[in-house]
């Protein structure tokens, strides 16, 4: 039972209350707590528009990029669309192909194999591509660090595009065009696009330059919803409005593969998509290929209209994201046997470890430990390793500061990836264990649950679920809706799932009675005191085609009175 910091969202200034007098008064806290200050903007908010999706030549070297991709259908010219072999590279890919087959060109897509070649554009694909007469090759979801790749290219005569929203390095590679909104000079007013948004954003161009009858790039918003929500970008802005819109598409179950994909998850026909089933049911199967072989079977479940062969796709996607789940917990449990308690960073390495999931489980050690967590594959000359960190420790900058003993690296504030040649493996746990001394040294530790207002219980009622409606879709930078009750009396408590790991409870204020849900909490079940504090969230449970209202506690504290 990890003690945690409970931070109740401070009070509506009366000042800015009376601006937003025409919402219910707990919807004004809700939005002021996401930064909401005036009823333009609280408008906006809750019902984004087109206008919220920006122009995509307001990015730089757009104009380069749709030219030379135009000029290259126009000509007949063979395209590579390079990916990535996680849920953002391949719905980018996916995207890219789709958009350029309908204005005619010829199009294939290139996803690199995790284990075999690693993250990103390398030279052997790139000679590979040039051999079998691709003239153009345009990089979705990687590229912005690839200097050494970009040169390579230039030197076999094959032009490159590369789209990226990842940090860039010192300097920018030569390139037919560089799209990336966080490169110095670009003035785009949205900097934390997904790797699909950027796909969309070319897309975009692609269409308004050389118009497509009865195509329109919004057709694709679907598959930048999935991107992007996988892909744990900020949920604010032009991301935003790009996913509501694209959820409303996923609802619809206008794609053949998704929606096969949602039936192999257990996704009820009638449900209406959220960002919580892409996070935890629609991109934990796609990212599963990628993880466990490779990334083919996601992307053709994206890209094909056969009703048989995307159930197929589906179960296998499901049964290797099963697959997956198992690795991963024996991972973590070896992992766990390696951390020193006292460390600032947690730091394991084992040949015997799965490239594939060693980023999961730095996640889940990072749940356990709430200090960062590298987890790599000793591959007997290099270690290739996934980092995952928490907010108080920008991996990406630590990795910067160690450079000079790494192969290749990159990613970003909580996630990375590197390649360390294995004579410097210890010196970079040293060194990288230092840094951590230091920049968290004296910090008060603890994960941190976030709550917006404190309720009684008798006042969390159903149009509560309309109003967080508004909020929606919800995830980093725009987090989901949660309440405190406090002096709560328990009167039930019960084990529940396969592995006894979860808490079922019954809750009362004594005026009314809640059944509530706490996944992983089931420790309480054995030291449950009589009266609780909660801190929650408020939902709809369907399950079999029955619905009720439920409380999903992230947290319980013994109640003081």
């Amino acid at each position: 039972m990890q003690d945690k910091k409970w931070m109740v969202a401070e009070k509506i200034p009366a000042e800015i209350e009376k601006s937003l007098v025409e919402l219910p008064p707990i919807l004004r806290q809700l939005v002021f707590n996401r930064g909401i200050r005036d009823g333009d903007a609280a408008r906006r908010y809750l019902s984004p528009t087109e206008d919220e999706i920006h122009d995509p030549f307001r990015l730089l070297q757009m104009d380069l990029a749709v030219r030379r991709i135009l000029e290259a259908v126009e000509r007949g010219e063979k395209i590579a669309i390079y990916g990535d072999y996680d849920v953002d590279g391949v719905t980018a890919a996916a995207l890219l192909v789709q958009v350029l087959r309908r204005m005619g060109a010829e199009v294939e897509h290139y996803i690199p194999d995790r284990h075999s070649e690693g993250y990103g554009i390398n030279c052997e694909a790139l000679s590979k591509l040039k051999n079998e007469g691709y003239s153009l090759v345009v990089s979705v979801d990687c590229g912005v660090r690839s200097l050494q790749e970009a040169d390579f290219a230039q030197q076999i005569g094959l032009d490159l595009i590369i789209t990226d929203h990842h940090e860039p390095g010192e300097h920018i590679p030569e390139a037919v065009a560089v799209i990336c909104p966080k490169q110095p000079g670009d003035e785009y007013p949205f900097k934390e696009l997904s790797g699909v948004g950027i796909a969309f954003k070319v897309a975009q161009g692609l269409l308004e330059r050389k118009p497509v009858t009865g195509t329109n790039a919004v057709e694709w918003l679907d598959l930048v919803a999935v991107g992007t929500v996988a892909d744990v970008v900020p949920l604010i802005g032009e991301n935003r409005a790009m996913v509501r819109f694209g959820l409303n598409m996923l609802t619809r179950r206008q794609r053949q593969g998704l929606r096969s994909l949602m039936g192999a998850a257990g996704i009820d026909e009638g449900k209406k998509i959220n960002a919580y089933h892409i996070g935890y049911l629609i991109g934990p199967r796609l990212n599963a290929s990628g993880r466990m072989e490779t990334a083919e079977a996601s992307y053709r479940i994206l890209m094909t209209e056969d009703v048989q062969e995307a159930g197929q796709l589906a179960q296998i996607l499901d049964d290797q994201n099963r697959q997956r789940q198992d690795i991963t917990r024996d991972i973590q449990k070896a992992a766990e046997a390696m951390v020193s308690g006292e460390a600032s960073l947690v730091f394991a390495v084992h040949p015997d470890f799965k490239l594939g999931v060693v980023g999961l489980a730095a996640s889940r050690l990072v749940e356990t430990f709430y200090r960062p967590a590298i987890v790599g594959i000793d591959e007997g000359e290099t270690t290739r390793a996934s980092c995952r960190s928490i907010p108080e420790f920008h991996i990406t900058e630590a990795l910067d500061e160690v450079a000079d003993l790494l192969e290749r690296h990159g990613g970003h504030a909580m996630a990375a990836g590197f390649t360390v040649r294995n004579e410097n493996l210890e010196l970079l746990r040293t060194r990288l264990g230092q840094i951590a001394d230091e920049k968290l040294r004296g910090l008060d530790l603890r994960p941190s649950l976030r709550a917006d207002l404190e309720l009684p219980l008798s006042e969390v009622r159903p149009a509560i679920l309309e109003m967080q409606e508004g909020i929606e879709p919800t995830g980093a930078g725009n987090p989901s809706v949660r309440f405190v009750c406090r002096n709560l009396k328990v009167t039930q408590k019960k084990k529940i799932g396969k592995d006894q790991s979860h808490l079922r409870l019954s809750v009362t204020d004594g005026r009314i009675t809640y059944e509530a849900v706490a996944f992983r909490q089931a420790e309480w079940a054995d030291a449950m005191p009589e009266r609780i504090d909660i801190l929650f969230s408020f939902e709809l449970n369907v399950y079999n085609g029955r619905s009720s209202l439920q409380l999903n506690v992230a947290d319980i504290r013994p109640s003081e009175g």
